[in-house]
């Protein structure tokens, strides 16, 4: 015989998913509504594992911060894992189109933790580390829900599988009271005004009076007018968007005269970033937000991940500069420009014969311009991120952008000329055209 229900609706005792006394059964991982904080995650762990969720909220928070593990599990625990007192999770909620802030909030945390976790990938310091500290908490959890079992006794469960099963009353639903009332007692009186008609919807109303006031009765079926439609949750979504472009503004313009283009577009997208978190996060308690201010945080992600992957030395004005060395002595081993059109001038210097310099210019966005004399031999060394590069005879209307250019060659003295020397050179450009061309005699 199959052994007996346990005491919460279940053969093995287990809670049964949406019986609102699941909320105090160790040993389930239901997310806890009553004892939450965010999403009632770590307060699901402790009560399975038998242990505080201060000890959950503390290692999940250093593992979002070291490789975003911690992000990851809450985010996907958070979307799949139900709430003790309900039987549907987020996830099948969003796919059939009930979209809220909770649901959002899931799928913000999820896209994030695996963005700081393939940025941590080439850092397998931070990662060791991470998988060091989820081994113990798992340990520890599993330990912890272990140790307080007992072992079964074989005797005593075998009795109670011979026992005759108890006589167990009728289920009443306790989602929603029951309808039927039994208004005549065996002496004839009525317990309320009436006879058998259909009962209010609380079953501790005891007189017709309390269904009246919602409605009217006829013929024994209750006619209810309709009342006032209740509105959803308030949308915030047009105020975040207005914020998180506040927020960007305000962030790179305190940053545009004194820091570079990629520093400052990365402050403005951290502050817009943060403000679509934020709002994602408070519409689980204050409002709703619509699927676009996840998809905008998206975005903004994506684009902050691009400006942090721009040169450093690109700044925010573009300017035109002209460095013009009057001797060999005076010409500097570093030339260096932030933004626009930088142009190194070495027609003047004169090297003299089994003479050698060595110099190097750098432009982040923009132009470099190299004019060398036409009695030098220059070993050229030249590399462009994105953009086109222009060498002593190619054809200047041949313009050809590509991303990672790279040329390594001798450029010999002009026919006639007599040895002047040797001019190492090395020239790197951001994004833009670098370009090298003789003096003319």
């Amino acid at each position: 015989m199959p052994p007996p229900p346990g005491r919460h609706g279940t053969a093995d005792g287990s809670a049964v998913p949406g019986d609102p006394s699941a909320a105090g059964v160790p040993g389930v991982f239901r997310r806890d509504r009553r004892h939450k904080v965010l999403g009632g995650v770590c307060a699901g762990l402790g009560r399975m594992c038998d242990m505080d969720p201060v000890i959950f909220r503390i290692v999940l928070a250093v593992l979002s911060a070291t490789g975003g593990i911690g992000l990851i599990f809450y985010g996907f625990a958070w979307l799949f894992v139900a709430y003790d007192d309900e039987e549907e999770n987020e996830i099948r909620k969003l796919l059939t189109g009930r979209v809220d802030g909770q649901a959002l909030t899931g799928v913000l945390f999820a896209l994030v933790g695996c963005g700081v976790f393939l940025s941590m990938l080439s850092n397998s310091g931070v990662l060791t580390f991470a998988a060091t500290l989820s081994l113990l908490l798992a340990g520890a959890g599993y330990w912890s829900r272990r140790r307080g079992t007992d072992d079964p006794d074989p005797l005593a469960a075998q009795a109670v599988a011979d026992a005759p099963p108890e006589a167990q009353a009728p289920p009443v639903p306790a989602s929603f009271p029951s309808w039927w009332r039994e208004p005549i007692v065996k002496d004839g009186t009525y317990v309320g005004g009436t006879g058998y008609l259909w009962g209010p919807g609380d079953t501790r109303d005891l007189d017709i009076a309390a269904a009246v006031s919602g409605g009217q009765r006829r013929y024994g079926v209750e006619i209810r007018t309709p009342g006032p439609r209740q509105r959803g949750p308030r949308r915030i979504g047009g105020r975040v968007f207005l914020l998180a472009v506040l927020a960007a503004g305000l962030g790179t313009g305190l940053t545009w005269d004194d820091h570079s283009l990629s520093t400052s577009l990365q402050t403005g997208l951290a502050c817009a970033l943060a403000v679509f978190g934020l709002g994602i996060a408070l519409s689980a308690f204050l409002g709703r937000t619509g699927a676009g201010s996840v998809f905008l945080a998206v975005v903004t992600a994506g684009l902050l991940a691009c400006s942090a992957a721009m040169p450093e030395k690109i700044s925010t004005h573009w300017v035109r500069t002209d460095w013009t060395p009057a001797s060999a002595a005076a010409v500097r081993p570093q030339y260096d420009l932030g933004t626009g059109v930088g142009t190194l001038d070495l027609s003047r210097i004169d090297l003299g014969r089994n003479r050698t310099v060595t110099t190097n210019a750098e432009v982040g966005l923009g132009q470099l311009k190299v004019i060398v004399p036409e009695d030098v031999t220059v070993n050229l060394v030249v590399e462009v991120g994105i953009g086109d590069i222009q060498l002593p005879g190619d054809d200047q209307k041949d313009v050809d952008v590509a991303p990672g250019k790279h040329d390594r060659r001798t450029l010999a003295p002009a026919d006639g000329t007599k040895d002047g020397g040797t001019l190492d050179l090395t020239l790197e450009v951001g994004i833009g055209q670098a370009e090298v061309s003789r003096a003319a005699s």
